[in-house]
């Protein structure tokens, strides 16, 4: 298998200056010597840039060569990420956030997976940190030609649909009309339901390599709640339109059709959305939606109801 494979690790920063050091020394300090840092800076107002460059200056200036600093006006995660990839030049992507942190030694795991099998995709665990407790989420392993189940729990939150706890082919990205979402919220699982799709053959690594900083838990008001429900139904509305004239054997997300039009119908109904008046397509599309009896979010006896009040839209 292919060796000394080229990881380019993207990192937006922006408004991270209580955690960039700690995340920059994570990543620069891996002992996996074909890495590309780059750290693109969304716009950020406060001092992250600058304490990068003194971290940089006092403990990494032996990496300069493989490290890159972009600079761009703030545009949020999906564009600053688009930006990373625009200068990316390695094998691989591996999108990252700076408030976060990388387990020593992980990169080389992960490069050691890549050249063991080959694949367009590693995936791993990965650990969410609270302030006074560690989680790890731990991912199942997917077998030859199970892309598509793996699409599907994605989507339906039976396996993670994060761009952080997966190391991608750069050609992935490059050689494919990736969408981005309009709207940020499950932007992750957006673009990972489709590179997922894309991809020829994914391998699992069973190693905590991500850690994932979590705040205190806060209660989601009603406001919010519905708000969220919005933002993942149209982000997925917007996939299904992007790919539906897609033919059926290189559409990478054709496997999730129905579970996002049953699931933007019932979240029209319990969210109070009336996506069936913004979409006046929608319900001939449920009606013709196939019922899923394992693996969707949405209970059985939701989607048979789903079902009949689009018959009357």
């Amino acid at each position: 298998m292919q060796q000394n494979i080229t990881i380019s690790i993207i990192a937006p920063i922006y408004g991270v200056e209580n955690y960039i050091v700690e995340f920059a020394n994570s990543i620069l300090s891996q002992s996996y010597p074909h890495i590309e840092f780059i750290f693109v800076n969304d716009g950020t107002k406060d001092r992250s840039i600058e304490l990068l460059e003194e971290l940089i200056a006092q403990k990494y200036e032996h990496l300069r060569p493989q490290i890159k600093i972009v600079h761009k006006a703030n545009g949020g995660l999906p564009a600053a990420r688009r930006t990373g990839l625009e200068h990316a030049t390695g094998d691989y992507i591996y999108n990252v956030d700076s408030d976060d942190w990388l387990s020593e030694g992980s990169i080389a795991k992960i490069a050691a997976k890549i050249a063991e099998s080959g694949a367009d995709i590693v995936y791993f665990n990965y650990v969410k940190e609270y302030p006074t407790r560690s989680s790890v989420k731990k991912e199942r392993a997917y077998g030859a030609g199970e892309q598509r189940l793996y699409v599907r729990n994605m989507y339906n939150h039976r396996s993670f649909g994060t761009l952080c706890n997966k190391c991608v082919r750069r050609a992935l990205f490059t050689e494919n009309d990736i969408a981005v979402p309009k709207y940020g919220y499950a932007e992750d699982c957006f673009v990972s339901t489709q590179i997922v799709g894309l991809a020829k053959s994914v391998a699992y690594l069973d190693e905590d390599i991500y850690h994932y900083r979590k705040g205190v838990a806060t209660a989601l008001t009603s406001q919010q709640r519905r708000k969220r429900k919005r933002e993942y139904a149209l982000n997925f509305i917007d996939l299904y339109q992007k790919y539906c004239n897609v033919p059926q054997e290189v559409n990478p997300v054709a496997c999730i059709f129905d579970d996002i039009l049953i699931q933007a119908g019932w979240y029209s109904i319990f969210y109070r959305l009336d996506l069936f008046k913004e979409y006046p397509w929608l319900a001939e599309a449920v009606r013709g939606a196939k019922i899923r009896g394992g693996g969707s979010d949405v209970p059985i006896v939701a989607q048979l109801l789903t079902k009949l009040v689009a018959l009357f839209k």
